[in-house]
């Protein structure tokens, strides 16, 4: 029988990333433990990442090469379900609809023009930052492909926390709004942020500023994104969590290439 702890961690990658784990329990409960655990799949995916990057130089690509891949794997990783979601909430804002003709237009299964050009300039700005740190040292461009990567997964914790409702009554959105205690998704933000501080020492007394300062704009960026879809749409979607995370990627990506 699976111990209680790890209904979480099976909710956390069985929903946030396409490795083989099996989502036993769809719970409240299995809900709040996986968006806890949210930056641990950012953590596998990151490293995942880094490790293709950092392959890749030694193979004497060139840093830009590092860098497409490094933006590359997390797509793979997620079958594209946080651009994807970056594209519709894209397409949902730029509507100008109200809330419940937005969310409809969100729900379909084709890309608008607000979509397409947000994700140009997103995956240019990942790809761009990227290949400015992986050319600056490869160590630098690893430390940032993996603090982004649970940058993007932390912003689903505190984006899942409670007091922020759900637009729609069904999908995953639904499943997780509202789960996760605003103290421990506070919680949850000061660890990580230690951790990537802590990182961030091993490169330089000025990363540790950098990489937790990185950690903490990718949060404020994701939260004003938070707020404005709850105005615009009602609360959060599956779509909404998806654009919550590129955001807090990019966002970190571009504070540690800065400097």
């Amino acid at each position: 029988m699976t111990h209680p702890p790890l209904h979480g961690l099976r909710f956390a990658f069985g929903t946030l990333s396409v490795l083989p784990v099996k989502v036993s329990r769809w719970d409240r409960e299995a809900a709040r433990g996986g968006m806890l655990c949210a930056p641990l799949v950012g953590v596998v995916i990151g490293c995942g990442s880094a490790v293709l990057a950092l392959v890749l130089l030694f193979l004497g690509a060139a840093p830009l090469l590092a860098a497409v891949a490094a933006a590359a794997v997390p797509a793979v990783l997620t079958r594209g379900l946080h651009l994807d979601g970056l594209a519709d909430t894209a397409d949902g804002l730029g509507s100008g609809k109200p809330a419940e003709d937005a969310l409809r237009i969100m729900k379909q299964s084709d890309i608008g023009p607000f979509g397409v050009i947000t994700l140009v300039f997103v995956l240019f700005a990942q790809v761009a930052a990227l290949s400015q740190l992986y050319d600056d040292s490869w160590a630098r461009g690893a430390l940032a492909t993996v603090v982004a990567a649970v940058a993007a997964r932390l912003a689903l914790t505190l984006a899942a926390r409670t007091g922020v409702p759900a637009a729609r009554p069904e999908g995953l959105g639904a499943a997780v709004a509202g789960v996760v205690p605003v103290r421990g998704a506070v919680a949850v933000a000061l660890a990580v942020t230690g951790v990537a501080a802590a990182a961030g020492a091993l490169l330089g007394r000025d990363d540790i500023v950098r990489t937790a300062l990185a950690v903490l704009v990718a949060l404020a960026g994701a939260e004003l994104l938070l707020r404005h879809c709850v105005r615009r749409f009602g609360g959060v979607t599956g779509d909404v969590f998806g654009g919550l995370a590129e955001t807090a990627a990019t966002t970190a990506l571009v504070v540690l290439s800065l400097g």
